[in-house]
């Protein structure tokens, strides 16, 4: 029977995590864990308590910056019309590669292709694509035959060649993004026309 968490335990967790997304995504990986405790305010051995390796850390980033981008898909889609909401994931989907491609780089050299993370990685962005892009579709605001998982395909493949080292890859990116909802609009019907 596992105990939960004190509320003050759960805070530096949520700490660390926040800390860790932030130097991994300036550092790479290979940042410091010490610098990562110390700017989370708490010790080393804190650290290590939540996550007993550099990998288990690694793959609890991964799964928040994945958990937060699925957030991010639902409240769009709570509070835009479908196409906006839609547009905007697109944009999001960029940052949110650009802060996860050294996590995804490292897990993938250390589990296998379908190890748990990446299988529920998979099905949360598979999850948020599909329920954008149906909610897009049912209200005429993109064509009809639009398969969700070809818009995943398609982002993800932009931003899985684009150079890390050139600072602007990201504009880039989103400058294609928007290429591709401009696709999905040619010949859409809107609802009651």
């Amino acid at each position: 029977m596992t105990r939960e968490q004190r509320a003050d335990a759960r805070r530096n967790r949520e700490r660390l995590l926040e800390v860790a997304a932030e130097a991994f995504s300036a550092h790479g990986v290979d940042a410091s864990l010490e610098d990562i405790a110390r700017k989370a305010g708490v010790g080393v051995g804190t650290l290590y308590r939540h996550f007993p390796n550099r990998d288990a850390l690694i793959e609890a980033v991964f799964r928040r910056n994945v958990d937060q981008l699925v957030v991010t898909a639902e409240d769009l889609l709570a509070n835009k019309p479908p196409v906006e909401a839609l547009d905007e994931f697109l944009s999001q989907f960029v940052s949110y590669v650009a802060t996860k491609k050294g996590l995804a780089t490292h897990l993938k050299s250390v589990l296998s292709a379908d190890s748990e993370i990446f299988t529920y990685s998979h099905q949360q962005m598979t999850t948020s694509i599909t329920s954008l892009v149906q909610a897009a579709i049912a209200d005429g605001s993109i064509r009809p035959d639009v398969e969700p998982m070809d818009v995943l395909r398609g982002i993800s493949g932009v931003c899985l060649m684009a150079d890390a080292a050139d600072p602007a890859w990201q504009d880039q990116a989103r400058r294609i993004a928007s290429l591709i909802m401009d696709g999905l609009r040619y010949g859409a019907t809107p609802a009651g026309a």
